[in-house]
């Protein structure tokens, strides 16, 4: 089966620092690949390679074959809580609704099954209840959740989440693990940036480990082990063992 992306030879620089060096990866529908690496090992930059946001060095990256431009309505992005402006003015049911936004021309309104999709999002999300109430007057969970009901809404096929479970309760966690398991049934891609190593196994089929290249990818069982954790996160290894994060 072909890959849904691939990427080949990927190397990013920011400011004539390299951040991403020659990094190759193919990743399949219907899997969850957990991003796993210490800050600054590029993480976030591979997802904004991915979504075409970035000027990147060399290489390429196909999505379904083709490039971004061509496949962006395909992909769905929940980016980091801290890169949103929360004071905005609008409400959940407004935010939920420009997923729907990329199924438009540019003068289409939205109709009766734009909400009823909507609806079914934020009801999945456990938010139906919030829809009225202003973004800026939600807790830091029921904001994930807002977010992850946009992506929902989008019906991609492909999803982005940058660190979805920073600063979430248990519920929030919860309901987004049980979104991750559909969609993966579903057959989508789901790649999602992930910090606990603790849960790393119980949460994702597969792995990319990244410290500024690919030190591995592939079955978290097969890769996710200590000779590769301790090559990507190098001197921070002792201070996860401190923390619980690993055993």
């Amino acid at each position: 089966m072909d890959p849904v992306i691939k990427v080949e030879g990927l190397s990013v620089s920011y400011d004539r620092k390299r951040v991403l060096t020659n990094v190759y990866l193919d990743l399949h529908a219907g899997n969850t690949y957990g991003v796993i690496g210490p800050n600054g090992a590029g993480k976030s930059t591979l997802f904004k390679a991915i979504l075409g946001l970035l000027e990147i060095n060399t290489g390429k990256i196909r999505v379904e074959g083709s490039t971004i431009d061509q496949k962006k309505k395909k992909l769905a992005y929940i980016p980091q809580r801290n890169e949103v402006d929360w004071s905005f003015p609008a409400i959940v049911m407004d935010i939920v609704l420009m997923g729907r936004y990329p199924h438009k021309n540019l003068f289409q309104k939205l109709n009766s099954l734009d909400y009823e999709i909507a609806n079914d999002a934020m009801e999945e999300l456990g938010i139906l209840n919030l829809k009225n109430r202003q973004i800026s007057e939600l807790s830091g969970g029921q904001q994930q959740r807002v977010f992850i009901a946009r992506a929902l809404c989008q019906q991609a096929e492909i999803f982005l989440f940058d660190e979805p479970f920073v600063g979430v309760d248990m519920t929030t966690e919860d309901r987004i693990i049980k979104v991750l398991q559909r969609l993966a049934e579903e057959g989508k891609t789901l790649l999602v940036v992930h910090h606990d190593l603790s849960t790393v196994e119980a949460y994702f089929d597969h792995c990319i480990l990244l410290n500024q290249r690919l030190i591995a990818y592939g079955p978290t069982s097969e890769v996710f082990h200590k000779d590769n954790i301790s090559k990507a996160y190098g001197p921070q290894l002792p201070i996860l063992h401190k923390t619980g994060m690993i055993e």
